[in-house]
């Protein structure tokens, strides 16, 4: 969901082969990511500024020692990412707009030169993200839009400076600071082309193995305790929305007709939604973290989710197969994702 990688050499690629739209589409996004880069200064100098505010300085050194552990601990690279730091002053770095069939969870994918093909499109500004969601609303597609706090471009901007530490998440809780950090980096280890699925799954198994760790060696009890509890709660979500799939999933490969498919559909999402409230009533004890999304979930929304989470248990029966070893780890994921699609995913499946 957040590659948005080597724009520039895109945009080349679009100048023969697009049209307006195409180029307005890419030019938005190089000058996007170019005004990250230009924001950005290197840590040290933040913590060097005597006007830097005591709270970013805390926050950017305990960045600091998590980039510093992915490199020893994660063996993830060892290069200028998350070096930097830039204040955007704005809530996310991208704005991305997912789409599905009204009768189906399968996403809509764009094709980029250079890039391939993803599930979503993404802009850095959230008004051209709202008009291409009304543009495929009336196409018929259920829509999503939803903020990116980083993206990676898997390491081809070093050169630039890297990706950035961002305000848009260096004050989060110490331990989804930490999993960000993780999940950016592993996109740097390996990337399957038109595979957004496996991509976000490896990273995200990453991001969990490393947080743990993290939180185990250098984590305060404040933290270990503030994360269990939204540990708990994402695998509250993770459970309530896969099983809300599964029967979507179902229903929509059935033979029925689709006026009962849409009556089906709209008892099974309002199920979903009470099944939210119970939650946030109960072990949530009122969190409302969740309420917009649950109020705006349709088949997009519900798409997107799979690509975070349905290979990550693959993912960890992999890693325990390499012994616990990330080199290894990482030299068997990118090994798997030059393989077809088709014979990747059997072989991954078929680990224990």
């Amino acid at each position: 969901m957040r590659r948005l990688a080597l724009w520039a050499a895109a945009l080349l690629a679009a100048l023969a082969t697009g049209g307006c739209s195409t180029l307005r589409y890419y030019a938005q996004a190089v000058g996007g990511h170019l005004e990250i880069v230009h924001r950005a200064r290197p840590v040290s100098a933040w913590l060097a500024d005597p006007a830097t505010p005591l709270a970013l300085r805390v926050r950017l050194e305990l960045a600091e020692r998590i980039r510093d552990f992915a490199v020893t601990a994660l063996k993830e690279p060892d290069n200028r990412s998350y070096r930097t730091y830039a204040d955007l002053q704005r809530g996310a770095a991208v704005w991305n707009v997912v789409a599905a069939p009204e009768l189906s969870l399968t996403l809509k994918t764009w094709c980029f030169p250079v890039m391939g093909c993803v599930g979503y499109r993404g802009y850095y500004r959230q008004q051209g993200a709202d008009a291409m969601a009304s543009t495929l609303k009336a196409e018929g597609w259920e829509t999503s839009v939803y903020g990116v706090p980083a993206y990676s471009t898997l390491g081809w901007t070093n050169w630039l400076g890297g990706d950035p530490l961002l305000n848009t998440f260096i004050a989060w809780p110490e331990g989804e600071l930490a999993r960000l950090i993780f999940h950016e980096l592993a996109h740097q280890e390996a990337y399957a082309d038109d595979d957004t699925t496996f991509n976000e799954s490896f990273a995200v198994a990453v991001s969990r193995i490393g947080s743990r760790r993290w939180l185990r060696e250098y984590g305060s009890a404040a933290a270990r305790a503030e994360d269990a509890a939204a540990t708990a709660r994402q695998h509250d979500f993770r459970e309530l929305t896969a099983r809300t799939r599964a029967q979507l999933d179902a229903l929509y490969a059935s033979a029925l007709p689709d006026a009962d498919k849409r009556a089906r559909k709209a008892g099974i999402m309002a199920a979903m939604r009470a099944d939210y409230a119970a939650l946030k009533a109960g072990r949530w004890d009122g969190f409302a973290g969740y309420d917009a999304w649950f109020a705006h979930a349709n088949n997009a929304s519900l798409g997107v989710q799979a690509a975070y989470n349905e290979l990550v248990p693959e993912f960890d029966r992999l890693f325990e197969h390499e012994g616990g070893n990330f080199t290894r780890f990482y030299a068997e994921v990118r090994r798997l994702a030059a393989l077809p699609k088709a014979e990747r995913r059997a072989t991954l499946a078929a680990i224990r």
